[in-house]
């Protein structure tokens, strides 16, 4: 790629980063990035075929490394033997989620547009697929530790999904906030205690 077009590139990047983050992706228009960059509407399309896919080359790479990550995390509790996992339930949520406020903080801009700009587009669902994974993943756990013979106070389903909603919109807020990453860190901290504190109680842990 020649420096040229690396220029180009970067200049639309640049510009549609802008316009997101003014506007939102259901707003932003596509007229105003292309001036905004400084190219054709030709010349846009020589590199994105809407503005669908300008939105993914911002925010796609850190949201794949971010799931895949996360769910790295379920499998390696998950891969536990049963006897294990309650000894181990806060140590190994309590290291992704240390890794999680560095990776946000290390492409914040895309976490922004993410978690405060990204409805009509793919990634509106972030959030939502987060909650998921982790009610499934507690749901699972509850099984083992009934297992396990551990006084498991009965949770409705509903209530579970409501809890773990709670704790990843609280932890997003260091995002929608632009905390200073220092005060995310303690923030997910006792964030983190709260919750942990919270589940150990139903769990009967």
């Amino acid at each position: 790629m020649g420096s040229e077009e690396k220029s180009t590139l970067e200049q639309i990047l640049a510009a549609g980063e802008k316009e997101f983050l003014e506007k939102g992706f259901r707003a932003a228009s596509l007229r105003t990035i292309v001036k905004e960059a400084g190219v054709t509407t030709g010349a846009f399309y020589g590199y994105f075929k809407s503005k669908e896919e300008l939105f993914e080359a911002l925010v796609g790479e850190a949201a794949t490394v971010f799931l895949a990550r996360f769910g790295e995390a379920q499998n390696t509790f998950r891969a536990l033997p049963p006897e294990e996992q309650p000894s181990n339930m806060g140590e190994i949520s309590g290291k992704c989620m240390e890794w999680m406020v560095e990776y946000i903080y290390d492409h914040f801009t895309a976490f922004k547009l993410l978690i405060c700009f990204a409805e009509g587009t793919r990634f509106e669902g972030f959030l939502h697929t987060m909650v998921e994974i982790e009610t499934e993943a507690t749901h699972r756990f509850l099984h083992v530790l009934e297992g396990l013979g551990h006084p498991v106070r009965p949770i409705d389903g509903q209530l579970e999904h409501i809890l773990v909603s709670g704790l990843f919109s609280g932890f997003f807020e260091t995002v929608r906030h632009d905390m200073p990453r220092e005060k995310a860190r303690q923030y997910t901290k006792e964030l983190r205690e709260f919750y942990e504190a919270g589940w150990k109680k139903i769990m009967g842990l």
